[in-house]
């Protein structure tokens, strides 16, 4: 029935009963309810409060974040900033928020990967590969993570010493003390050649934007790869030319009692990494195995009818559509994943969680240092949170 036809009179909305200060009315009674409930709820937040105010005036524990300003004497074996022992506790708080970002990152990026590739062999039609993929998954998934983490640390630490270290490719060496791999001696000019990648990179995602809408306007399909390599790899090494073009190996060697020079992977970071990737990946492994199974078996038919193989079926016509059933329960993994990083402590990673640790137990500021923990935790998930969610809401179907 079209508006033309509907009476005038149906459309209105019906007049608002006027509000009466009687207890017969249902929205007074709610309103009195709430009332009640938010006096009820700040008297207790108030009561919290004041008596840990008066316990801490009793025992004489000063407040306040005044300690960040102190030097911590906090020796830290991993840093990505420099720093030194005679730094501050807020420095020193700053790399262990930073050791954190990095395992979160690097295990979320491999964690990915490692599931995607269990999820899509438990569907594969091999018999041998699927059942692999599917033990992995169950084993994996049954067995708690920190005793995970604990045995791949034991692993590390049964590894033989820095004189008998494992020398599997040269310049290459693992041994208890981490993985030890060449690297070069970092100058302004790779921080240059860096970024003019990122620049690359943005610029090339946006070229192919462009290009896409006009094949999209005129469906004459315009090649991206060439505008690709020039800005990707043709401007960073531009620009690494035009500094000079530094080019200074640094190769680690055993000096001593220990490797000196390259880059070390520690075994903790190592530990703490396989074990949180292998974790996560048994539950991404099956959000995208029901990601896949959610997408109808006739868009594989219609596919293959089109003479399409399998590969390209599943990677340009699946698991676009599949990505709308994965990407709501991933986001629940990146995040528990995250917050699973909280376990370094148990194999001496000097992560958030350690450092403040050590910092609170040095300077009895106990609750200032368990809500620095929860600021940072909240903060990383809250923004690992707004980005899945909005690239979520970017894939979804759009109704017409």
């Amino acid at each position: 029935m079209s508006d033309a036809t509907v009476d005038p009179r149906f459309r209105r909305k019906p007049p608002k009963r006027p509000l009466r200060l009687s207890w017969s009315d249902e929205r007074v009674r709610g309103i009195v309810y709430q009332v009640l409930v938010v006096a009820l709820i700040g008297s207790v937040i108030y009561w919290l409060w004041s008596n840990t105010v008066h316990n801490l005036e009793v025992r004489r524990i000063a407040t306040g974040f005044g300690f960040l300003n102190r030097e911590a004497g906090l020796p830290i074996a991993e840093h990505l900033i420099p720093y030194d022992p005679t730094d501050t506790y807020l420095r020193a708080l700053t790399v262990g928020v930073l050791n954190t970002l990095k395992v979160a990152v690097v295990g979320i990026v491999l964690a990915t990967i490692l599931g995607t590739i269990i999820g899509v062999a438990r569907l594969s039609k091999n018999f041998l590969v699927s059942k692999i993929a599917a033990f992995y998954v169950e084993v994996i998934r049954d067995l708690p993570l920190l005793l995970q983490l604990l045995f791949w640390y034991t692993v590390m630490q049964g590894l033989p010493g820095p004189r008998q270290a494992l020398n599997p490719v040269e310049g290459v060496f693992l041994s208890n003390r981490g993985l030890k791999l060449p690297w070069i001696v970092w100058e302004p000019a790779h921080t240059a050649a860096l970024l003019a990648c990122v620049v690359g990179i943005v610029l090339t995602w946006l070229y192919a934007r462009q290009a896409r809408a006009k094949q999209y306007a005129d469906g004459q399909p315009r090649k991206v790869w060439p505008a690709a390599v020039a800005l990707v790899i043709g401007l960073p090494v531009l620009t690494w030319q035009v500094m000079g073009a530094p080019w200074q190996g640094d190769w680690p060697a055993l000096r001593g009692f220990n490797f000196q020079g390259g880059v070390n992977v520690s075994p903790e970071f190592a530990a703490l990494l396989i074990g949180l990737v292998t974790y996560t990946a048994g539950f991404i492994a099956e959000v995208v195995r029901a990601g896949i199974l959610s997408v109808s078996h006739g868009q594989w038919e219609a596919a293959q009818a089109l003479g399409l193989r399998h590969g390209s079926v599943l990677r340009l016509i699946v698991m676009p559509q599949a990505l709308r059933v994965i990407i709501p329960p991933l986001t629940s993994n990146y995040l528990n994943l995250t917050k699973n990083s909280s376990l370094a402590v148990a194999i001496g990673y000097q992560d958030i969680v350690s450092i403040a640790n050590t910092t609170l137990n040095q300077t009895g500021q106990a609750i200032e240092g368990i809500a620095i923990i929860m600021l940072v935790y909240l903060t990383i998930s809250l923004s690992i949170s707004l980005f899945m969610n909005w690239y979520n809401a970017r894939i979804a179907l759009v109704e017409r």
